[in-house]
């Protein structure tokens, strides 16, 4: 045999000894009696998530679950049906059983994502963000999925075009400033009354601060974008 066919030969004998590795295996849906029960459970506890709820129900590592006349499912002390959840499911019968199904929660409905490159300090506008459609439960938490979130907020780092924007990134602009001489205004029923004041600290747009009239009297009321604060009765 020549020396470059023994080549081959080698080569395709050391490819031929190389282990195949098995592909991981995939979880089976769960079968059994305890899934609607567990599908009811989890539709009422996601009744007032943010979204079009998707629920996957997984077969546990231990298989499937013993038969069951009355199925009680529950989720385990905080935690939170949100993305992949562990459900707790009870039996009382004769012999009594407790498992743990894995469960998936999607939660599909609008967020926001940076237009362009944002940079740190920046103030933005509707004009920065682009709506988009996904699973909520896969995006980082916080992720904005109200234009009024972001809208006049100041970007506290740097935002590449694409990413999500999330609330922890973003702080609302100052409206009022310390020391600052503001007019606070009380409305009722057919009547609005003016009056100058201090306020008595910051305050982003719709946030709570004291004002000091020029009578000494500290009343509370909402900062407004227009630098006013509308009085909290």
């Amino acid at each position: 045999m020549s020396a470059p066919s023994l080549v081959l030969l080698l080569a395709g004998m050391a490819v031929s000894s190389q282990p195949v590795r098995a592909a991981p295996p995939q979880a089976a849906p769960l079968a059994g009696s305890a899934r609607p029960a567990i599908e009811r459970f989890l539709q009422e506890q996601a009744a007032g998530l943010p979204g079009q709820v998707v629920i996957t129900i997984d077969t546990p590592l231990s298989g499937a679950l013993p038969p069951c006349d009355a199925p009680e499912p529950f989720l385990p002390g905080g935690a939170r049906l949100w993305g992949r959840v562990s459900v707790g499911v009870r039996c009382n019968s004769a012999q009594p059983w407790t498992r743990y199904v894995p469960a998936y929660v999607a939660v599909r409905g609008n967020y926001y994502v940076a237009a362009r490159p944002i940079s740190a300090g920046q103030v933005l506008t509707a004009t920065d963000a682009t709506l988009r459609e996904g699973d909520l439960a896969a995006l980082p938490r916080g992720v904005v999925t109200d234009p009024a979130q972001f809208d006049g907020v100041t970007a506290l780092n740097t935002i590449a075009s694409g990413a999500p924007l999330r609330r922890e990134s973003l702080r609302a602009a100052i409206a009022v400033q310390q020391g600052q001489a503001i007019r606070l205004r009380t409305r009722g029923p057919g009547f609005t009354v003016s009056t100058e004041g201090k306020a008595m600290s910051s305050a982003a747009v719709g946030a709570l601060v004291q004002v000091k009239t020029a009578g000494g009297q500290l009343l509370s009321g909402i900062a407004l974008a227009d630098g006013t604060v509308e009085r909290v009765h």
